[in-house]
């Protein structure tokens, strides 16, 4: 093959690749993991019940799908810059140590939160769904299956929580 041949598609691998490196390893701006969702209402759902004394405060979230895959795969380093927003309008940044992935599409997401945040997460992520423990300062959070895929983030008390 002639030096131009092969130096043409080597530039054309390189622009394939990009979107791809972008998407892994961007250090610009940081991608939000979740974001607020609308309330699902369904005909056949009960009225809103009271919620435990434990829940100080919770909200629908979506989260986003590409982002989610990305965190999942246990090879895919480096890691986009991913944040997280709770109640308070603050964005925190995860800094992600250990993922492990398992053969059934399930990962097991470990970290803690970049400074100025302190505090430290661990969540599992199946199919579509994220669901575990965040703490953050003081302050403690889960992510919750609400059923049909939806997803509840909680402000919880750990003090009022019963035992697991």
């Amino acid at each position: 093959m002639s030096f131009l041949a092969i130096l043409i598609m080597v530039v054309s691998l390189l622009r394939i690749s990009e979107p791809l490196a972008a998407v892994a390893g961007d250090t610009s701006e940081p991608t939000s993991l979740w974001r607020t969702a609308p309330p699902s209402v369904t005909p056949d759902q009960p009225p809103a019940q009271r919620k435990p004394p434990w829940v100080l405060r919770e909200r629908d979230i979506a989260l986003d799908l590409q982002v989610l895959q990305i965190l999942k795969d246990a090879t895919a380093r480096p890691h986009p810059r991913v944040t997280v927003e709770f109640f308070d309008g603050n964005r925190h940044e995860l800094d992600i140590t250990s993922t492990v992935s398992r053969f059934n599409d399930t990962a097991v997401i470990r970290g803690s939160f970049k400074p100025p945040s302190r505090g430290d997460f661990t969540l599992v992520a199946t199919g579509n769904l994220l669901l575990g423990s965040l703490q953050v300062g003081e302050r403690f959070y889960k992510t919750e299956h609400a059923g049909n895929g939806r997803l509840k983030l909680f402000e919880v008390d750990p003090r009022k929580m019963p035992p697991e």
